[in-house]
């Protein structure tokens, strides 16, 4: 399964209703998620999409992974501050929020992946 793509709309349906608080949210998954914050004329963005997908398509039903346009869903971009792209947003299921802005290598990945899990 892909990384789906994410809207403000859907933001509201799956991750939070409203966002008080970026370090904890009031988190309506239930089960840990990263969001990924790209556009698609940024080179990193583009490299990293690969191990994105590869890493997306192992980790099903273990994390929900979305990927947000930042062109297209200023909002979002606008509510999580991003200045960089790409920016990976790990919330755990208790809705603790860790940012990390730049691409990562898939072990990195992985590993920040399996933590959110436990």
């Amino acid at each position: 399964m892909a990384a789906i793509n994410l809207t403000k709309g859907g933001f509201e349906r799956r991750i939070a209703a409203q966002v008080d608080n970026l370090e904890k949210l009031n988190f309506l998954g239930n089960k840990p998620a990263l969001i990924d914050f790209y556009a698609t004329w940024c080179g990193p963005c583009q490299r990293f999409a690969p191990i994105l997908e590869s890493v997306s398509e192992q980790y099903v039903g273990k994390v929900d992974i979305y990927k947000v346009d930042v062109d297209s869903e200023e909002a979002l971009s606008s509510m999580f501050n991003i200045r960089s792209i790409p920016t990976l947003v790990f919330i755990s299921a208790s809705g603790q929020v860790q940012r990390v802005s730049g691409a990562m290598s898939e072990l990195e990945l992985k590993e920040r992946l399996n933590n959110l899990i436990k």
